[in-house]
Protein backbone atom coordinates (compact mmCIF):
# COMPACT_ATOMS: atom_id res chain seq x y z
CA UNK A 1 0.00 0.00 0.00
CA UNK A 2 1.16 3.64 -0.89
CA UNK A 3 1.97 6.12 1.33
CA UNK A 4 -0.82 9.00 2.01
CA UNK A 5 -0.14 12.06 0.29
CA UNK A 6 -0.40 15.75 1.32
CA UNK A 7 -3.26 17.49 -0.83
CA UNK A 8 -1.55 20.58 -0.21
CA UNK A 9 2.11 19.40 -0.76
CA UNK A 10 2.04 16.42 -2.71
CA UNK A 11 4.33 15.16 0.07
CA UNK A 12 3.61 12.49 2.55
CA UNK A 13 0.72 13.56 4.43
CA UNK A 14 1.34 14.52 8.11
CA UNK A 15 0.73 11.89 10.94
CA UNK A 16 -3.15 11.82 12.34
CA UNK A 17 -4.03 14.09 15.48
CA UNK A 18 -5.87 13.13 18.10
CA UNK A 19 -9.12 15.20 18.45
CA UNK A 20 -7.58 17.84 21.81
CA UNK A 21 -4.59 18.52 19.75
CA UNK A 22 -6.65 19.52 16.42
CA UNK A 23 -8.61 21.91 19.24
CA UNK A 24 -5.28 22.79 20.78
CA UNK A 25 -4.14 23.54 17.23
CA UNK A 26 -7.21 25.66 15.99
CA UNK A 27 -6.91 27.54 18.86
CA UNK A 28 -2.96 28.41 18.52
CA UNK A 29 -3.51 29.30 14.79
CA UNK A 30 -7.21 31.55 15.10
CA UNK A 31 -5.16 33.59 18.38
CA UNK A 32 -2.19 34.09 16.27
CA UNK A 33 -4.16 35.34 13.22
CA UNK A 34 -5.59 37.77 14.98
CA UNK A 35 -3.12 39.19 17.28
CA UNK A 36 0.49 37.87 15.39
CA UNK A 37 1.61 37.42 18.78
CA UNK A 38 2.80 34.21 20.55
CA UNK A 39 0.39 32.06 21.93
CA UNK A 40 0.42 30.98 25.55
CA UNK A 41 -1.45 28.18 27.40
CA UNK A 42 -2.81 31.13 29.52
CA UNK A 43 -4.49 32.49 26.64
CA UNK A 44 -5.60 29.10 25.08
CA UNK A 45 -7.61 28.23 28.60
CA UNK A 46 -8.88 31.87 28.67
CA UNK A 47 -10.54 32.35 25.81
CA UNK A 48 -10.79 28.96 23.84
CA UNK A 49 -12.86 27.17 26.95
CA UNK A 50 -10.83 24.09 26.08
CA UNK A 51 -11.93 21.29 28.73
CA UNK A 52 -8.59 20.65 29.64
CA UNK A 53 -6.24 21.82 32.40
CA UNK A 54 -3.67 24.14 31.90
CA UNK A 55 -1.09 21.60 32.54
CA UNK A 56 -2.46 19.64 29.98
CA UNK A 57 -2.36 22.19 27.56
CA UNK A 58 0.81 22.86 28.13
CA UNK A 59 1.50 19.26 27.02
CA UNK A 60 -0.27 19.06 23.87
CA UNK A 61 1.81 22.32 23.00
CA UNK A 62 5.13 20.55 23.59
CA UNK A 63 3.35 17.70 21.35
CA UNK A 64 2.68 20.28 18.23
CA UNK A 65 6.34 21.69 18.93
CA UNK A 66 7.81 18.07 19.06
CA UNK A 67 5.88 17.92 15.64
CA UNK A 68 6.93 20.41 13.76
CA UNK A 69 3.39 22.34 14.02
CA UNK A 70 4.44 25.14 16.28
CA UNK A 71 7.58 26.69 17.30
CA UNK A 72 9.22 29.00 20.35
CA UNK A 73 10.51 32.13 19.38
CA UNK A 74 13.49 33.07 21.43
CA UNK A 75 11.90 36.02 23.47
CA UNK A 76 8.71 34.63 24.46
CA UNK A 77 7.11 31.23 26.28
CA UNK A 78 4.70 31.89 23.87
CA UNK A 79 4.60 30.01 20.50
CA UNK A 80 3.70 30.58 16.82
CA UNK A 81 2.34 28.30 14.18
CA UNK A 82 4.75 26.62 11.77
CA UNK A 83 3.51 26.49 7.63
CA UNK A 84 2.52 22.78 8.29
CA UNK A 85 0.47 24.02 11.29
CA UNK A 86 -1.35 27.02 8.13
CA UNK A 87 -1.17 24.49 6.13
CA UNK A 88 -3.49 21.98 8.27
CA UNK A 89 -5.72 24.73 9.23
CA UNK A 90 -6.56 25.47 5.74
CA UNK A 91 -7.05 21.64 4.59
CA UNK A 92 -9.02 20.58 7.44
CA UNK A 93 -9.65 22.70 10.76
CA UNK A 94 -10.89 26.41 9.64
CA UNK A 95 -14.56 26.85 9.53
CA UNK A 96 -15.21 29.52 6.38
CA UNK A 97 -17.26 32.80 7.33
CA UNK A 98 -20.42 33.75 5.78
CA UNK A 99 -19.50 37.36 4.17
CA UNK A 100 -20.94 40.16 5.60
CA UNK A 101 -23.81 41.73 4.38
CA UNK A 102 -21.98 45.12 3.82
CA UNK A 103 -18.84 43.37 1.75
CA UNK A 104 -21.20 41.96 -0.34
CA UNK A 105 -23.53 45.18 -0.77
CA UNK A 106 -20.54 46.99 -2.08
CA UNK A 107 -19.83 44.08 -4.17
CA UNK A 108 -23.05 44.66 -5.85
CA UNK A 109 -23.08 48.51 -6.16
CA UNK A 110 -19.97 47.84 -7.96
CA UNK A 111 -20.96 45.59 -10.86
CA UNK A 112 -23.99 47.96 -11.28
CA UNK A 113 -21.86 50.55 -12.75
CA UNK A 114 -21.42 51.09 -15.96
CA UNK A 115 -17.68 50.02 -16.59
CA UNK A 116 -15.75 48.59 -19.51
CA UNK A 117 -13.95 45.39 -18.99
CA UNK A 118 -10.81 46.79 -18.92
CA UNK A 119 -11.90 49.61 -15.98
CA UNK A 120 -14.01 46.71 -14.52
CA UNK A 121 -11.01 44.81 -13.74
CA UNK A 122 -8.96 47.47 -12.19
CA UNK A 123 -12.29 48.84 -9.99
CA UNK A 124 -12.46 44.95 -8.63
CA UNK A 125 -9.37 45.15 -7.68
CA UNK A 126 -9.25 47.86 -6.05
CA UNK A 127 -12.23 46.90 -4.25
CA UNK A 128 -10.62 43.07 -3.48
CA UNK A 129 -7.71 45.53 -1.59
CA UNK A 130 -10.22 47.75 0.12
CA UNK A 131 -12.39 45.25 1.43
CA UNK A 132 -9.55 42.73 2.10
CA UNK A 133 -7.08 45.54 3.77
CA UNK A 134 -4.38 43.43 1.74
CA UNK A 135 -2.97 43.92 -2.17
CA UNK A 136 -4.98 42.58 -4.85
CA UNK A 137 -4.08 40.87 -7.99
CA UNK A 138 -5.75 40.30 -11.05
CA UNK A 139 -4.92 38.25 -14.54
CA UNK A 140 -6.74 40.00 -17.22
CA UNK A 141 -8.37 37.60 -19.38
CA UNK A 142 -6.10 35.80 -22.04
CA UNK A 143 -6.14 37.66 -25.01
CA UNK A 144 -7.44 35.46 -27.51
CA UNK A 145 -10.72 34.80 -25.89
CA UNK A 146 -11.18 38.94 -25.97
CA UNK A 147 -13.16 40.07 -28.62
CA UNK A 148 -11.93 42.03 -31.43
CA UNK A 149 -12.80 45.88 -32.64
CA UNK A 150 -10.12 45.93 -35.61
CA UNK A 151 -7.74 43.94 -37.71
CA UNK A 152 -5.39 45.75 -39.78
CA UNK A 153 -2.40 44.52 -41.81
CA UNK A 154 -0.06 47.04 -43.28
CA UNK A 155 2.62 46.53 -45.55
CA UNK A 156 6.31 48.13 -43.59
CA UNK A 157 8.48 46.97 -46.55
CA UNK A 158 8.61 43.96 -49.28
CA UNK A 159 8.06 40.64 -47.71
CA UNK A 160 6.41 42.12 -44.60
CA UNK A 161 3.02 43.15 -43.04
CA UNK A 162 2.77 44.27 -39.80
CA UNK A 163 -0.71 42.98 -38.09
CA UNK A 164 -2.61 45.66 -35.52
CA UNK A 165 -5.00 43.60 -33.29
CA UNK A 166 -7.31 45.93 -31.29
CA UNK A 167 -9.43 44.51 -28.98
CA UNK A 168 -12.22 45.12 -27.03
CA UNK A 169 -11.08 46.51 -23.69
CA UNK A 170 -9.14 49.56 -26.34
CA UNK A 171 -5.12 47.67 -25.72
CA UNK A 172 -3.81 46.41 -29.34
CA UNK A 173 -1.11 44.42 -30.15
CA UNK A 174 1.32 43.93 -33.14
CA UNK A 175 3.15 41.41 -34.83
CA UNK A 176 4.94 41.47 -37.41
CA UNK A 177 4.11 39.22 -40.25
CA UNK A 178 6.40 37.26 -43.34
CA UNK A 179 3.80 35.95 -46.20
CA UNK A 180 5.52 33.55 -48.12
CA UNK A 181 5.09 35.46 -51.71
CA UNK A 182 3.81 38.92 -52.27
CA UNK A 183 0.20 40.27 -51.50
CA UNK A 184 -2.01 42.05 -53.71
CA UNK A 185 -2.69 45.87 -51.93
CA UNK A 186 -6.11 45.02 -53.88
CA UNK A 187 -6.36 41.75 -52.17
CA UNK A 188 -5.73 42.67 -48.99
CA UNK A 189 -7.71 45.74 -49.11
CA UNK A 190 -10.54 43.08 -49.92
CA UNK A 191 -9.68 41.24 -47.07
CA UNK A 192 -9.73 44.21 -44.87
CA UNK A 193 -13.30 44.66 -46.29
CA UNK A 194 -14.43 41.00 -45.40
CA UNK A 195 -12.95 41.57 -41.91
CA UNK A 196 -14.67 44.34 -41.21
CA UNK A 197 -18.02 42.47 -41.77
CA UNK A 198 -17.26 39.40 -39.43
CA UNK A 199 -14.78 40.90 -36.96
CA UNK A 200 -16.08 42.92 -34.69
CA UNK A 201 -17.13 41.70 -30.82
CA UNK A 202 -16.28 37.95 -31.86
CA UNK A 203 -12.16 36.75 -30.74
CA UNK A 204 -9.88 35.54 -33.26
CA UNK A 205 -10.96 32.23 -33.06
CA UNK A 206 -14.30 32.34 -33.67
CA UNK A 207 -13.07 35.20 -37.30
CA UNK A 208 -10.99 32.00 -38.29
CA UNK A 209 -13.52 29.71 -37.59
CA UNK A 210 -16.32 31.71 -39.78
CA UNK A 211 -14.24 31.83 -42.19
CA UNK A 212 -13.71 28.34 -42.61
CA UNK A 213 -17.48 27.91 -42.98
CA UNK A 214 -17.36 31.04 -45.65
CA UNK A 215 -15.12 28.96 -47.29
CA UNK A 216 -17.05 25.96 -47.54
CA UNK A 217 -20.42 27.76 -48.47
CA UNK A 218 -18.52 29.88 -51.31
CA UNK A 219 -15.23 28.45 -52.72
CA UNK A 220 -15.70 29.20 -56.00
CA UNK A 221 -16.27 32.83 -55.55
CA UNK A 222 -13.86 34.03 -52.69
CA UNK A 223 -11.89 31.07 -51.86
CA UNK A 224 -8.73 32.55 -52.39
CA UNK A 225 -9.86 35.69 -50.98
CA UNK A 226 -10.85 33.70 -47.69
CA UNK A 227 -7.62 31.51 -47.76
CA UNK A 228 -5.66 34.90 -47.48
CA UNK A 229 -7.79 36.09 -44.92
CA UNK A 230 -7.57 32.77 -43.08
CA UNK A 231 -3.44 32.99 -43.13
CA UNK A 232 -3.67 36.70 -41.83
CA UNK A 233 -5.93 36.27 -38.73
CA UNK A 234 -3.91 32.88 -38.04
CA UNK A 235 -0.67 34.72 -38.03
CA UNK A 236 -2.49 37.92 -35.93
CA UNK A 237 -3.39 35.10 -33.32
CA UNK A 238 0.36 34.24 -32.78
CA UNK A 239 0.36 37.41 -31.62
CA UNK A 240 -2.09 37.73 -28.67
CA UNK A 241 -1.85 33.70 -27.27
CA UNK A 242 -0.38 33.42 -24.28
CA UNK A 243 -0.13 37.18 -23.83
CA UNK A 244 -0.80 38.06 -20.00
CA UNK A 245 -1.18 40.84 -17.78
CA UNK A 246 -1.12 41.13 -14.02
CA UNK A 247 -3.08 44.41 -12.08
CA UNK A 248 -1.92 44.76 -8.90
CA UNK A 249 -3.65 46.98 -6.73
CA UNK A 250 -3.35 47.78 -2.93
CA UNK A 251 0.31 47.97 -2.29
CA UNK A 252 -0.01 50.81 0.03
CA UNK A 253 -1.84 48.13 2.55
CA UNK A 254 1.13 46.68 3.19
CA UNK A 255 2.35 49.71 5.30
CA UNK A 256 -0.10 49.37 7.80
CA UNK A 257 0.85 45.66 8.50
CA UNK A 258 3.61 47.02 10.01
CA UNK A 259 5.62 43.34 11.67
CA UNK A 260 8.88 42.36 10.71
CA UNK A 261 10.42 44.44 7.57
CA UNK A 262 11.92 41.54 5.92
CA UNK A 263 8.00 40.37 5.57
CA UNK A 264 7.09 43.27 4.00
CA UNK A 265 10.00 43.61 1.35
CA UNK A 266 9.36 39.71 0.44
CA UNK A 267 6.00 40.54 -0.25
CA UNK A 268 7.15 43.62 -2.08
CA UNK A 269 9.46 41.16 -4.20
CA UNK A 270 6.95 39.17 -5.00
CA UNK A 271 4.30 42.06 -5.89
CA UNK A 272 6.98 43.26 -8.77
CA UNK A 273 7.34 39.40 -10.32
CA UNK A 274 4.43 40.02 -12.27
CA UNK A 275 5.83 36.42 -14.49
CA UNK A 276 5.76 34.59 -11.37
CA UNK A 277 2.33 35.64 -10.32
CA UNK A 278 0.79 35.39 -13.63
CA UNK A 279 2.56 31.99 -13.85
CA UNK A 280 0.60 31.09 -10.06
CA UNK A 281 -2.76 32.89 -11.01
CA UNK A 282 -2.75 30.41 -13.99
CA UNK A 283 -2.89 27.35 -12.08
CA UNK A 284 -6.27 28.43 -10.81
CA UNK A 285 -7.51 28.41 -14.14
CA UNK A 286 -7.84 24.75 -14.63
CA UNK A 287 -10.50 24.55 -11.59
CA UNK A 288 -13.09 25.80 -10.25
CA UNK A 289 -12.98 26.94 -7.01
CA UNK A 290 -10.47 29.16 -4.46
CA UNK A 291 -6.97 28.40 -3.79
CA UNK A 292 -4.45 28.76 -1.28
CA UNK A 293 -0.88 28.86 -2.42
CA UNK A 294 1.63 29.25 0.71
CA UNK A 295 5.28 29.18 1.44
CA UNK A 296 8.22 30.41 -1.39
CA UNK A 297 5.88 30.12 -4.33
CA UNK A 298 5.26 34.03 -3.95
CA UNK A 299 9.18 34.34 -3.81
CA UNK A 300 9.97 34.07 -0.21
CA UNK A 301 13.41 33.13 0.56
CA UNK A 302 13.11 28.95 0.99
CA UNK A 303 15.47 28.99 3.93
CA UNK A 304 13.52 31.91 5.97
CA UNK A 305 11.49 32.59 7.91
CA UNK A 306 8.52 34.99 6.26
CA UNK A 307 6.45 33.01 3.66
CA UNK A 308 3.91 35.02 1.75
CA UNK A 309 0.66 33.74 0.75
CA UNK A 310 -2.39 33.56 -2.56
CA UNK A 311 -5.47 33.36 -1.93
CA UNK A 312 -7.15 33.64 -5.45
CA UNK A 313 -9.99 31.99 -7.44
CA UNK A 314 -10.62 31.90 -11.18
CA UNK A 315 -13.21 33.57 -13.47
CA UNK A 316 -14.80 33.10 -16.81
CA UNK A 317 -17.50 33.58 -19.16
CA UNK A 318 -20.85 31.86 -19.57
CA UNK A 319 -19.52 29.12 -20.98
CA UNK A 320 -17.64 28.37 -18.01
CA UNK A 321 -14.22 28.69 -19.45
CA UNK A 322 -11.65 30.20 -17.05
CA UNK A 323 -10.00 33.30 -18.96
CA UNK A 324 -8.67 35.26 -15.65
CA UNK A 325 -8.19 34.87 -11.79
CA UNK A 326 -8.13 37.57 -8.98
CA UNK A 327 -6.72 36.99 -5.56
CA UNK A 328 -5.03 38.36 -2.56
CA UNK A 329 -1.34 38.71 -1.63
CA UNK A 330 -0.29 38.94 1.96
CA UNK A 331 1.48 36.95 5.12
CA UNK A 332 0.63 33.87 5.68
CA UNK A 333 -0.86 35.20 8.77
CA UNK A 334 -4.43 35.61 6.75
CA UNK A 335 -7.91 35.94 8.06
CA UNK A 336 -8.69 32.88 5.89
CA UNK A 337 -12.10 32.02 7.06
CA UNK A 338 -12.73 35.67 5.89
CA UNK A 339 -10.99 35.82 2.63
CA UNK A 340 -11.79 33.03 0.84
CA UNK A 341 -15.64 33.83 0.63
CA UNK A 342 -14.57 37.42 -0.27
CA UNK A 343 -12.13 36.01 -2.65
CA UNK A 344 -14.85 33.53 -4.17
CA UNK A 345 -17.86 36.12 -4.28
CA UNK A 346 -15.58 38.36 -6.35
CA UNK A 347 -14.25 35.84 -8.69
CA UNK A 348 -18.12 34.25 -9.57
CA UNK A 349 -19.20 38.17 -9.79
CA UNK A 350 -16.38 39.13 -12.33
CA UNK A 351 -17.32 36.50 -14.42
CA UNK A 352 -20.69 36.70 -14.40
CA UNK A 353 -20.41 40.59 -15.59
CA UNK A 354 -18.07 40.00 -18.40
CA UNK A 355 -19.84 37.17 -19.60
CA UNK A 356 -23.23 39.19 -19.61
CA UNK A 357 -21.57 42.27 -20.79
CA UNK A 358 -19.92 39.64 -24.10
CA UNK A 359 -23.23 38.13 -24.53
CA UNK A 360 -25.49 41.29 -24.01
CA UNK A 361 -22.67 44.05 -25.64
CA UNK A 362 -23.71 45.92 -22.64
CA UNK A 363 -22.34 47.20 -19.42
CA UNK A 364 -22.42 44.95 -16.67
CA UNK A 365 -25.53 44.67 -14.72
CA UNK A 366 -25.88 43.77 -10.87
CA UNK A 367 -27.09 40.91 -11.55
CA UNK A 368 -23.83 39.47 -11.97
CA UNK A 369 -23.65 39.15 -8.03
CA UNK A 370 -26.56 36.96 -7.80
CA UNK A 371 -25.97 33.44 -6.61
CA UNK A 372 -22.45 34.50 -5.84
CA UNK A 373 -22.78 34.35 -1.89
CA UNK A 374 -20.44 32.66 0.45
CA UNK A 375 -18.28 29.87 -0.33
CA UNK A 376 -18.28 26.61 1.06
CA UNK A 377 -15.37 23.85 2.39
CA UNK A 378 -15.90 22.14 -0.60
CA UNK A 379 -15.42 24.68 -2.55
CA UNK A 380 -11.48 25.21 -1.65
CA UNK A 381 -8.68 23.87 -3.05
CA UNK A 382 -5.60 24.53 -0.86
CA UNK A 383 -2.08 24.15 -2.45
CA UNK A 384 1.05 24.82 -0.89
CA UNK A 385 4.72 24.64 -1.55
CA UNK A 386 7.27 22.26 -0.18
CA UNK A 387 9.59 23.11 2.37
Amino acid sequence: MGQARSPLTGGAAPPPLSERARAVLYAVVTEFIQTGEPVGSRTLSTHYGLDLSAASIRNVLKDLEEEGYLSMPHTSAGRVPTRPAFQLFIDALMQVRKLPVAQAARIQELFARDLGPSQLLQESGRLLSDLSGLPAVVLRARSETRSVEKLRFISTRPGELLSVVVLDDGSVENRFIHPEGPIDPVQLERVHNLLDEVTTGRTLAEVRRYLEQLRAREQAELGGLIELGDFLVGSAMQTVAGQREVIVEGRSTLLSHGGDPERVKNLMVALEDRKQLADLLDRTLTTTSVQVFLGQELGADPGGDSPLTLVAAPYGLGSGEAIGAVGTVGPTRMDYPGLVPLVETMARALGRSLGQADEAGAAPSSRAVEGAGPAGQDTIDRRGSGD
